[in-house]
């Protein structure tokens, strides 16, 4: 059976990564073809309704976005920047068609796979600080919350998308 028929998780070891960087990047990998999958076809007002009380498909896709760039930023040893904040402050401000909010997913995406790729995780408990409390957190342990956090919020917008296609 060829590779892309089997999940990102099956398709085995990212060669020359470090395993819990493979694993993220495999989760990334899985998210992309879910968020592509379930996102097809539909309509920018379907994006941003919120079906049933549920944040919108437009929120949940900028959320996946701007949440990988910064907990990324992080696990890089970096602080926020104002555009990365004054984003957070945006997540839900409706309006933007499906290819920008893939295209954001696309960016965000391609700097975590990349930073994943050159981050030394030869000491995988090497803090990181989160946030302006500067809470310490193992590297490791960051790069396992991007991939949970991110499948998270794929599942919500898997579910949203089919539920607004009963709509």
């Amino acid at each position: 059976m060829p590779d892309d028929y089997l999940e990102p998780w099956l398709r085995g070891p990212v060669p020359g990564v470090h395993p819990v960087a493979g694993a993220l990047l495999r989760s990334l990998e899985h998210a992309r073809e879910d968020i592509l999958k379930a996102t097809a076809g539909l309509t920018t007002e379907q994006l941003w309704s919120p079906p049933s009380g549920l944040p919108s498909l437009g929120f949940q896709l900028r959320h996946i976005a701007g949440s990988v760039d910064r907990l990324i930023t992080y696990a890089e040893d970096r602080a926020l920047e104002p555009g990365q904040l004054a984003a957070l402050k945006c997540e839900s401000a409706p309006g933007a068609a499906l290819p920008e909010l893939l295209a954001a997913i696309d960016g965000a995406f391609a700097h975590a796979e990349a930073a994943a790729r050159r981050l030394d995780l030869s000491v995988p408990e090497v803090p990181r600080f989160i946030g302006r409390r500067r809470i310490s957190v193992p590297l490791a342990g960051l790069l396992v919350h991007i991939a949970e956090h991110t499948q998270r919020h794929t599942g919500q917008v898997v579910t949203t998308a089919r539920l607004l296609r009963t709509l």
